[in-house]
């Protein structure tokens, strides 16, 4: 069984996440190069947590949440206040801005915030498409009993139903709550696959995953997935077609071409990439790797 230990990051006063893609074992799974896991943190009155405006290109942001809630902004003009059970894809293409606060009924009041972004990269022929936002809510999603388990279909399709979520390439994306003592039997729903423990023990083909690692699935087999002890599990799955060819990161920019995320930094860094309305604040442009001849890391 190959795992994916998850590396903590701090976002930014003490916002800490889980890091699991990408990876120095593997770089990508299906079409997504990027996979934060943050929370369960308790938000409290007076303690902000909000990223500034940045930019994306050449990639979808893809972010659900189990419990709290975001206001997304973007250089669009779209104003979406994100809650559990959503979907909410934006797809930057060839440049985008967004910023996620605390949503302002929510500034002076306590609560827990816990979810998953994912960044999923686009297809070539579509890297530079025109920029758009998304939202899918939680009463749209379709959601299923099967084997006892209760599995949400976020995005793709998987035992029976589709999600409606429009993506640009095959793309699953599963959130699978197993009852005690219970057990699925995952068919091979994609060519690459993965499984992320956000809550409880699992095992997969018997053997336990430890918390917050992902485990890489076999291709084209069937997984046995199955509660360990007697507490619930949730989990999610993701995955898809691979990568239609090596990807480059650099910062918040993915492509194909090494030199589309530098004139991309180059632009960041002199404001051409759009505004997000009412803010003024930004996320400046990092050093490395625009400051010096560094090659960003490819994702295969």
């Amino acid at each position: 069984m190959e795992l994916l230990k998850a590396h903590d990051k701090d976002l930014g006063g003490g916002f800490m996440v889980r890091r699991l893609l990408p990876a120095a074992a593997k770089r990508s799974v299906g079409p997504f190069v990027f996979f934060d896991h943050f929370g369960p943190a308790t938000e409290h009155p007076g303690r902000v947590h909000d990223v500034r405006p940045h930019p994306h290109i050449g990639l979808a942001t893809v972010t659900y949440l189990f419990e709290g809630a975001m206001m997304h902004r973007d250089s669009l003009g779209s104003e979406q206040e994100i809650r559990p059970g959503a979907i909410n894809w934006m797809t930057a293409g060839r440049g985008i801005v967004h910023s996620e606060r605390k949503p302002e009924r929510l500034l002076n009041a306590e609560y827990v915030n816990h979810g998953l972004q994912l960044w999923a990269a686009l297809p070539k022929e579509f890297e530079e498409i025109e920029p758009s936002f998304s939202h899918t809510g939680a009463e749209a999603i379709p959601e299923v009993q099967a084997q006892g388990a209760q599995v949400r279909v976020l995005i793709g399709e998987a035992f029976g139903v589709r999600s409606p979520v429009k993506t640009f390439a095959p793309t699953l994306y599963l959130d699978i709550a197993l009852p005690a003592f219970g057990s699925l039997k995952l068919p091979a729903l994609a060519p690459e696959l993965a499984l992320y423990v956000v809550e409880g023990l699992i095992a997969v083909d018997g053997e336990v995953v430890p918390p917050f690692a992902m485990v890489l699935l076999q291709e084209g087999q069937e997984a046995e997935l199955s509660a360990v002890g007697d507490g619930a599990v949730r989990a999610v799955i993701l995955g898809g077609d691979p990568l239609d060819g090596p990807r480059f990161m650099a910062w918040n920019f993915v492509s194909s071409s090494r030199e589309r995320l530098m004139q991309a930094g180059a632009d960041w860094s002199a404001q051409r990439m759009g505004q997000v309305p009412g803010e003024t604040e930004f996320i400046p442009l990092p050093e490395h790797p625009f400051s010096d001849r560094t090659a960003p890391s490819a994702v295969k």
